[in-house]
C-alpha cells in the first residue's frame, strides 16, 4: 500500500492486537479506527463511511466456534450491502474460511499475520470496496433515471378505453418473465410498452438492451446479437460481447423482429430454445438468461400464413401479444398527449406558451395522424419551436393530409339521405368502425348512428 487510501474500522476483544494494526495501518491508510466491543459497530458505521472492516471471528461469548463473528457479519451487510468485510482470528481453518466466503466475507487473515501479507489483503479489499461503491452509485443514478422516465408510463399516456386494456395487460404481464409480442404501426410506442414491462418486472434493476434489428445488416447480425471474439473477422481487432450476453440478468428487446431473413430467423431461434449463444469465431457456448421483448409493424401472422415468418419463431417470442392501437383509433387522448407534450417543449425551450387554442385542438383532434404519437409530438415541438406567442393557434401546425386523401367529401350526388350515408361511411372508416369514435365525430348518439347505419345497409 504506497499511497495513503481507505478507511477501515478493526474490531477485537484484544487491545494488544486494535494497538498494533492501528501502529502498522496508520501510514498506510487514510482513516483506521478500532473498537473492542462488537456492539459499537453500527454505531460507528452510521458515523463513519468504511471501506473495510476487519472482523475478529471470535469475541468473548464464543471463544472458538466463530459464531459470533458470523452473526455480526450479518448485521454489517445488512447496514451496508457493499461494505467489505475481512474476518481475522486466531483459530482459523479450511473449513470457517469458506464458511466465511459464502457467508460475505471477503477474505480470512490469521494470527499472527505477516505484515506485508496483510497489508497486501487490505489494499486488493479497498479497491474491490472502492469499485463496488461505484458500480452502486451507478445503479442508483439508473433507478433515479429509471423512476423519472416512468410516471407511470412516462410519455406512454392515455385515458381511452383502448390505452386502459392496454396498460392493465402490462401490470398483469410485467411481473413475469414471459416473452412478449408488441404489434403496432410505425409511432405507436412499442419501445415506450418494452421500457415499461421492463422497469416493472423483476429484472428492473438490471439492464435493458434495445436492438433495432432493421438496421443491422446481414453480415453483421451474429456478431452484433452473440459477439464475436478477437480474429474472428477481418475487422474483429479484439473481442466484442453481443447484445445477448450483455443484456443477460435483464431485458433485450428485439425491435422490427418482422424484418429478419428466414437464415437469420433459423439462428435467433437456436438462441431462444437454447438459451446460450457462441461468439462468432468460437466453439465455446455462453449461457444466457434475458426477459424478451420484441415487436414489428408488420402483420407477422399474416408472413406466417406467407412462410416469410418462421412459426415456431412466432410461438417463442408471443407468449403473450400487445396490440397498440393507432391514435386514430384513440382520438379521445388527442388533447392529453397534446398538452404533455406542449408542457415538456416549453419548458425545454424556454417559451412561455400556456396553451393550445380550442380551434388548433379540434384540428389536431380531426387530424388522421399517420405517424401517430411520434408525428404528434414532433408537430407540437415545432410549433412551440416556431411560435410567438403564448397560444397556440391552427397556423401553427401545418398539417399536410396523407397521400390519397382528401380534406373534404367528394360528392357524386345531392341526395341528402346518399349524402348521409357517404358522410357516415367516411368516419366509420375513419375510425376502423370505432361506433363510439365515430358518433361523437358526427355528433350523434350511438343509438342515433346505429339507426341510421340499419337504414343505410352499413
Amino acid at each position: 500500500m504506497s499511497d495513503k487510501s481507505g478507511k477501515i474500522l478493526a474490531v477485537d476483544d484484544n487491545e494488544d492486537i486494535l494497538f498494533a494494526l492501528k501502529l502498522l495501518l496508520k501510514p498506510h491508510v487514510e482513516v483506521i479506527d478500532t473498537i473492542s466491543t462488537p456492539d459499537l459497530i453500527p454505531e460507528y458505521m452510521h458515523r463513519g463511511n468504511y471501506d473495510v472492516i476487519l472482523l475478529d471471528m471470535n469475541f468473548t461469548k464464543d471463544a472458538i466456534s466463530g459464531q459470533e463473528g458470523f452473526d455480526w457479519l450479518g448485521k454489517i451487510l445488512e447496514i451496508d450491502p457493499v461494505v467489505v468485510v475481512v474476518f481475522i482470528t486466531a483459530y482459523g481453518d479450511a473449513e470457517k474460511a469458506v464458511r466465511a466466503i459464502k457467508a460475505g466475507a471477503t477474505d480470512f487473515i490469521l494470527k499472527p499475520w505477516q505484515n506485508e501479507k496483510l497489508l497486501a489483503t487490505l489494499s486488493s479489499a479497498i479497491k474491490l470496496s472502492r469499485s463496488k461503491k461505484e458500480t452502486e452509485t451507478l445503479r442508483n443514478k439508473q433507478k433515479e433515471i429509471s423512476a423519472v422516465l416512468d410516471q407511470p408510463f412516462h410519455d406512454f399516456i392515455g385515458n381511452s378505453e383502448e390505452m386502459k386494456k392496454v396498460f392493465a395487460t402490462i401490470k398483469k404481464v410485467a411481473g413475469t418473465d414471459a416473452n412478449v409480442l408488441i404489434l403496432g404501426e410505425n409511432g405507436t410506442g412499442k419501445e415506450l410498452v418494452a421500457r415499461a414491462l421492463h422497469r416493472n418486472s423483476l429484472r428492473k434493476d438490471e439492464v435493458f438492451i434495445s436492438v433495432d434489428l432493421g438496421a443491422i445488416s446481414e453480415s453483421l447480425f451474429e456478431s452484433e446479437l452473440f459477439g464475436h471474439e478477437k480474429g474472428a473477422f477481418t475487422d474483429a481487432k479484439k473481442e466484442k460481447a453481443g447484445r445477448f450476453e450483455i443484456a443477460s440478468g435483464g431485458t433485450l428487446f428485439l425491435d422490427e423482429i418482422g424484418n429478419l431473413s428466414m437464415p437469420l430467423q433459423t439462428k435467433l431461434l437456436t438462441a431462444i430454445e437454447r438459451r446460450e449463444i457462441i461468439r462468432v469465431g468460437s466453439n465455446k457456448p455462453i449461457p444466457i438468461d434475458v426477459r424478451l421483448i420484441c415487436a414489428t409493424n408488420m402483420d407477422i401472422h399474416q408472413s406466417v400464413q406467407e412462410n416469410t415468418f418462421r412459426q415456431d419463431l412466432l410461438y417463442r417470442i408471443n407468449t403473450v401479444e400487445i396490440h397498440l392501437p393507432t391514435l386514430r383509433e384513440r382520438t379521445s387522448d388527442i388533447p392529453l398527449l397534446a398538452n404533455h407534450f406542449l408542457k415538456n417543449y416549453s419548458k425545454k425551450y424556454k417559451k412561455p406558451i400556456r396553451e393550445i387554442s380550442s380551434t388548433a385542438m379540434k384540428t389536431l383532434v380531426q387530424y388522421p395522424w399517420p405517424g401517430n404519437v411520434r408525428e404528434l409530438q414532433h408537430a407540437i415541438e415545432r410549433a412551440v419551436i416556431m411560435s410567438d406567442t403564448e397560444l397556440l393557434q391552427p397556423d401553427d401546425f401545418p398539417l399536410q393530409p396523407p397521400r390519397g386523401t382528401t380534406n373534404g367529401l367528394e360528392l357524386e350526388t345531392y341526395d341528402l339521405e346518399e349524402v348521409e350515408k357517404q358522410v357516415i361511411q367516411k368516419v366509420l372508416k375513419m375510425h376502423q368502425g370505432n361506433i363510439t369514435q365515430a358518433a361523437s365525430d358526427l355528433g350523434l348518439t350511438r343509438t342515433s348512428l346505429y339507426r341510421r347505419m340499419e337504414k343505410y345497409g352499413l
